[in-house]
């Protein structure tokens, strides 16, 4: 007999393609709770033929944690556990199981393992922590993007980690984001003190081309007092060297990356930043001291910042590279082969090791007597 009565909740629109994949992995929920907020494809008539109780609801002015609160409203008052979940996401089989046995009566909440990204051979890409499963009362969304639940139950908020819970994410590319920038200009508006809706406006600003903004609001991110996980500082600052390098200024550039380095030198993505900036500068020493030294950080922090390419074969191909220009063959021939270690089918990296090994094993020139 099941321990707890589950609900799983989501928002969904135009998501046909996603209904039967995701049923099949929610049907081990109680009852799956949809609000559709306007599919004009076959939703709705999908989900429904697949057991899902689905609410058609029209939300304007258009937010995700308005949507998201409405969905939640909808799930019954006896539901001991909730869990909001997107249609493209998909939690692995088994995972009721695994969380009715490690939730505690006393618990608000779950954070578990959260698959961003996947490489073509269905291995996780880019995984970090993840937080939606939650009690029914006590928790609503804030946040018009990027939304989050906030908590005022009148017990201490308890979140624990539930070992072996994993929830693969199945992105939908073709949907544009164009309604990312509006809803985060708005929830900084909403929220002026709220640093990560800052950081996130920021960024926002640099994936949208307007450089000039994006240097504005990070660099009033890092004025933040409240703005202290050196990880994010970090990141906001190569932000900011990425926009300067888009404005043509390489030397606002270089000293933003020597300070996301600063900031955080615990994390190999300001390493792999400096190395390839030394790489398109030819500037083969820095490009190998900064490779070389981001390989020795050995365990990844595991947030949302994490960078895959990191934990690739970047930081080993920018070592080859640079050492090989330095003359240092057999150091090159080294990473080399370590970079394709870590993605044997790329073509470029056997050309690479290839061309680095008939170097390297040339006989050296005798000295004339």
């Amino acid at each position: 007999m099941n321990r707890y009565k589950i609900c799983v909740y989501a928002i969904s629109k135009n998501e046909e393609q996603f209904v039967d994949r995701w049923m099949d992995a929610v049907s081990e929920a109680d009852e799956v709770i949809v609000t559709d907020t306007g599919s004009t494809d076959g939703t709705v008539e999908k989900l429904r033929a697949r057991g899902a109780t689905v609410y058609e609801e029209t939300i304007s002015p258009w937010r995700f944690d308005t949507a998201r609160n409405v969905a939640l409203d909808h799930v019954p008052e006896d539901a001991d556990i909730c869990v909001s979940n997107d249609l493209d996401e998909v939690f692995i089989p088994g995972w009721r199981k695994i969380l009715e046995s490690a939730w505690k009566p006393e618990q608000t909440r779950a954070r578990y393992l959260f698959t961003f990204s996947m490489n073509s051979d269905g291995t996780p890409k880019k995984q970090y922590p993840m937080e939606k499963i939650h009690k029914r009362h006590g928790y609503r969304w804030i946040h018009p993007v990027h939304e989050i639940l906030e908590y005022s139950g009148s017990e201490p908020e308890q979140s624990n980690w539930v070992t072996g819970l994993v929830l693969n994410h199945y992105p939908d590319n073709s949907k544009p984001r164009t309604q990312y920038l509006p809803l985060l200009e708005l929830s900084v508006k909403e929220n002026p003190f709220d640093d990560r809706a800052t950081f996130w406006l920021g960024r926002e600003y640099v994936y949208h081309g307007d450089y000039d903004q994006a240097i504005q609001t990070l660099s009033k991110h890092l004025s933040m007092p409240t703005a202290s996980w050196l990880e994010e500082r970090s990141a906001s600052m190569r932000f900011i060297a990425q926009s300067y390098a888009e404005k043509g200024n390489k030397r606002e550039e270089l000293v933003w990356l020597y300070r996301a380095l600063a900031e955080c030198p615990e994390v190999r993505e300001p390493y792999l930043a400096l190395a390839k900036f030394g790489y398109m500068e030819s500037n083969w020493a820095l490009s190998f001291a900064m490779a070389q030294r981001g390989l020795t950080i050995k365990e990844s922090t595991g947030s949302y910042l994490v960078d895959p390419a990191s934990w690739g074969y970047a930081l080993y191909d920018y070592a080859a590279i640079s050492a090989y220009r330095l003359g240092m063959y057999e150091t090159a021939e080294w990473y080399a082969d370590q970079a394709l270690k870590t993605d044997p089918e790329n073509k470029r990296l056997q050309s690479n090791l290839l061309l680095i090994q008939q170097q390297s094993r040339k006989p050296a020139a005798k000295e004339e007597s």
